[in-house]
C-alpha cells in the first residue's frame, strides 16, 4: 500500500471514530433527555388529572370524570390510564394503541425506552377518593429520538465528506515532494539523471531531496566522466593527431568487421607526396595545418557521395572505405577525391595531378585484410610507376544485374517476399543457453541466393529500405518465426526506416495488432543514430511502449558521445566487430573496457561479435560483456 493510501486510511478511521463516538454521545444524551422529559411530563399530568378528577369524584359523577380524562388522554402522549374508585373499587380504564408516525418499524423494535407509569392516590382531605395510574407514551421519544439523529447522521455525513475530501487534496499537496521524490528515484534507477528537485517547503523533507539531488549529480558526473574517458582513450588510441582522422590501427580493425560480413565496396590508399613540399618550403607548422585542412575537406566532400571511413596511415598516406555501393558510385567517389587533392595542391602553390597517386581495390569474394590491402598498395605503386593520378584493379566478376534491373528484381522481391532467411544464435558468456538469435536474410533470384552484401547496397540507393523492413516483419510473421523459437529474435533495421515518419506510423501499427512482442528485437545501426537522434528516439518509444526490444548495433563504432544511450535507453548493445581483432599490445582493452562500463553503467546488456575462435572470447570474459555473437557459432538455414 502507498503511503498516501496508508496516511489516508488512518485519518479516514480517525475520523470514523470521532464521528462514532459523537454520534454515540449524542444518542444517549438525547435518549435521556426524552426520557426525562417524558417522566415530567408525566408527573405533571398525573398532578394536573387528579385535581380536576377531585370534585366530580366527591360527587360520585361518572360522567364528568371520564369527560375529564378524555380531555388529557386524547392531548397528550400516554397509553393507558385506569382509575381506580375507592368507594366501590370500580375501574375505568383508557388505551391508546402505539402507531408512531415517521418513525421506522425496526427503530421502535430496539425498545430504547422503557415504560413509564405514574400512580398516584386523589384525595379529599383525609378522605381516598381513587386511585389513578398514568402510563407515558414512548411515541413522543421514538419520534423526537429519530428525527434529532437522522439530522445529526446528515450533517456527521456532510461533514465527514467534506472532511475525507479536503484532506485527499491536502494530503496530495503535502505528499507531492514525496512523490516527486520517487518518481527522481525511479529516473536514478533507470539511469536517467536530469535536472536536481526544488527544495521543498517541509523541513523534514528538504535534507532528503538536497540528498538526493547530490546523489543525482554525483551519478551523472560518474557517467560523464566514463563518456569523457571514452573520447580520451578514443582520441589517444585511434585518431591521428594532426589530422584528427582515425589512424591505421582503427582502419585495419574496420577492414576486418568489413571483410568478415557479406558485404561490398573499395578501398583507396592515396599517396600525397606534394605535403612534402610543402613541408620543405614553409616548415611543418604549415604542413600540419595542411594535412588539418585537406582532412576536413576530405570529410565534407566525400560523404556527400557515399558515408565512408578516412584514415590518415602515414606520413603522407591516406586510406578510403567505402562500403555497401555500387561500381558507379565507386568512380564518382574517385573523382571527388582528385578534385578535392587539386584544388587543395593549388591553394598551396603546388601544381595539381602532379605528385600524387591513388590506388583502388574492389572487393572480390572471400577476401582478408592482407589480400586487400597488398592489392590497394599494387595498384598504388603502378601509378607512382607510370606517373598516373590512379589505378584501379577493378574485379573481373561479372555484375548479376544493372541499376534498373536490381530494381525490378528487388521491387518484384519485395512484393512477392521472397526472401529467405538464416538465424544466428548469440549465447550468454557464462554458457547459460542462447540470449537471442539474430535473423539474416537471402534474395531468391532464379536458381541462385544472392546475400545480403550483394544487394543492400541497391537497396539503400533505390531508397526501398523502409519497404524491405516491412517486408521482413511481415514474413516473420507469416512464417511464425517468433514461434519456432523461445529466444528474443534480432531485425536490422534500415537507415530510411529509421528516418522514415510513414514506416513509423506502420511498425507502431503493426505491433499494437501483433503478438510475441515480447520475442522481437529491433536493431539499429549507430551510426543512425548519429545521423537523427530525434527520429530515432520516436521509433525506440514506438517500440519500447509496444512491448518489443531494441538494441544498438556497432556499438563504438562511431566517433561522438554516447550520451545518447541515456535517452534511448535500449536493452542491449552490440560492440562493434573491430574490436574482435584489436591487438592487447596497442592498449586497446583500456578502450573496449571503457565502452562497456558505460553500457553496464546504464544498466545495458553488452554483447561482443565478431568471435570466431575461443582465444578471442577469452580476452572479453574479464570486461563483463553478457553474451557473443560470431562465427564460432555460424548461422543455421532455416526451412
Amino acid at each position: 500500500m502507498t503511503l498516501f493510501r496508508q496516511i489516508y486510511s488512518l485519518l479516514f478511521s480517525l475520523f470514523l471514530l470521532v464521528v462514532a463516538s459523537l454520534g454515540y454521545v449524542q444518542f444517549t444524551e438525547t435518549q435521556s433527555f426524552l426520557t426525562k422529559q417524558m417522566e415530567s411530563d408525566l408527573n405533571n399530568a398525573s398532578t394536573s388529572l387528579g385535581l380536576m378528577l377531585t370534585p366530580a369524584l366527591q360527587a360520585g359523577d361518572t360522567a364528568a370524570a371520564e369527560t375529564l380524562v378524555n380531555v388529557i388522554f386524547e392531548g397528550g402522549y400516554y397509553q393507558n390510564v385506569k382509575l381506580t374508585w375507592m368507594v366501590d373499587g370500580k375501574q375505568q380504564e383508557w388505551n391508546n394503541p402505539l402507531r408512531i408516525e415517521d418513525v421506522p418499524q425496526w427503530f421502535i423494535n430496539l425498545n430504547l425506552f422503557k415504560t413509564i407509569k405514574k400512580q398516584s392516590t386523589i384525595t379529599s382531605g383525609w378522605l381516598q377518593l381513587a386511585q389513578l395510574e398514568i402510563t407515558a407514551h414512548p411515541g413522543f421519544g421514538y419520534h423526537e429520538l429519530w428525527r434529532i439523529m437522522s439530522n445529526t447522521i446528515i450533517a456527521f455525513s456532510l461533514l465527514f465528506l467534506v472532511a475525507i475530501f479536503t484532506a485527499r487534496i491536502g494530503l496530495t499537496w503535502i505528499l507531492k515532494p514525496l512523490h516527486t521524490l520517487s518518481e527522481h528515484a525511479k529516473s536514478i534507477a533507470a539511469r536517467q539523471f536530469g535536472p536536481g528537485m526544488a527544495l521543498p517547503k517541509t523541513t523534514e523533507l528538504k535534507d532528503l531531496v538536497t540528498a538526493f539531488n547530490s546523489m543525482s549529480a554525483q551519478l551523472k558526473q560518474v557517467f560523464h566522466s566514463l563518456d569523457e574517458e571514452v573520447g580520451a582513450l578514443r582520441k589517444k588510441n585511434l585518431v591521428d593527431p594532426a589530422s584528427g582522422l582515425p589512424n591505421r590501427q582503427y582502419l585495419v580493425s574496420r577492414l576486418n568487421g568489413w571483410l568478415s560480413e557479406p558485404s561490398s565496396g573499395a578501398l583507396f590508399l592515396a599517396k600525397l607526396d606534394w605535403l612534402e613540399e610543402v613541408h620543405s618550403k614553409y616548415g611543418y607548422q604549415v604542413r600540419d595545418e595542411t594535412i588539418r585542412i585537406l582532412a576536413e575537406k576530405f570529410q565534407l566532400q566525400l560523404n556527400e557521395i557515399t558515408p565512408s571511413v578516412i584514415g590518415r596511415i602515414a606520413a603522407y598516406e591516406f586510406a578510403f572505405l567505402v562500403t555497401d555501393v555500387e561500381h558507379d558510385q565507386i568512380s564518382k567517389y574517385l573523382q571527388t577525391l582528385i578534385r578535392t587533392i587539386n584544388q587543395e595542391m593549388s591553394k598551396a602553390g603546388c601544381k595539381p595531378n602532379e605528385d600524387f597517386a591513388i590506388g583502388i581495390a574492389e572487393r572480390i569474394g572471400q577476401m582478408n585484410v592482407s589480400d586487400i590491402l597488398a592489392q590497394a598498395d599494387n595498384a598504388l605503386q603502378k601509378a607512382l610507376q607510370e606517373n598516373k593520378t590512379f589505378h584501379w584493379f577493378e574485379t573481373t566478376e561479372q555484375q548479376l544485374f544493372t541499376r534498373e534491373q536490381w530494381r525490378d528484381n528487388l521491387s518484384h522481391a519485395i512484393s512477392n517476399k521472397k526472401f529467405k532467411f538464416r538465424w544466428q544464435p548469440i549465447q550468454f558468456c557464462d554458457g547459460d543457453g542462447i540470449a537471442q538469435r539474430e535473423l539474416y536474410c537471402q534474395l531468391e533470384l532464379g536458381d541462385q541466393l544472392a546475400h545480403a552484401g550483394q544487394f543492400m547496397p541497391y537497396i539503400e540507393l533505390l531508397s526501398l529500405g523502409a519497404l524491405l523492413d516491412k517486408c521482413l516483419i511481415e514474413t516473420v510473421y507469416e512464417q511464425k518465426l517468433l514461434e519456432r523459437s523461445y529466444e528474443p529474435l534480432a531485425i536490422n533495421l534500415t537507415h530510411q526506416s529509421i528516418n522514415d515518419p510513414q514506416f513509423h506510423e506502420w511498425l507502431n501499427h503493426f505491433l499494437r495488432n501483433a503478438t510475441f512482442i515480447e520475442r522481437i528485437c529491433f536493431e539499429i545501426p549507430e551510426a543512425g543514430v548519429y545521423s537523427d537522434l530525434k527520429s530515432c528516439q520516436h521509433l525506440c518509444n514506438i517500440i519500447r511502449d509496444n512491448g518489443a526490444k531494441f538494441g544498438i548495433d556497432h556499438f563504438g563504432r562511431q566517433f561522438g558521445s554516447m550520451s545518447y544511450l541515456q535517452e534511448l535507453r535500449p536493452s542491449y548493445v552490440k560492440l562493434d566487430q573491430s574490436f574482435a581483432y584489436y591487438d592487447e599490445t596497442h592498449h586497446n582493452s583500456e578502450l573496449c573496457r571503457a565502452l562497456i562500463n558505460v553500457a553496464k553503467g546504464l544498466d545495458i546488456q553488452v554483447i561482443v561479435t565478431g568471435i570466431q575462435e575461443k582465444a578471442q572470447l577469452e580476452r572479453f570474459n574479464e570486461l563483463r560483456t553478457d553474451a557473443y555473437q560470431g562465427f564460432i557459432a555460424p548461422p543455421v538455414s532455416l526451412d
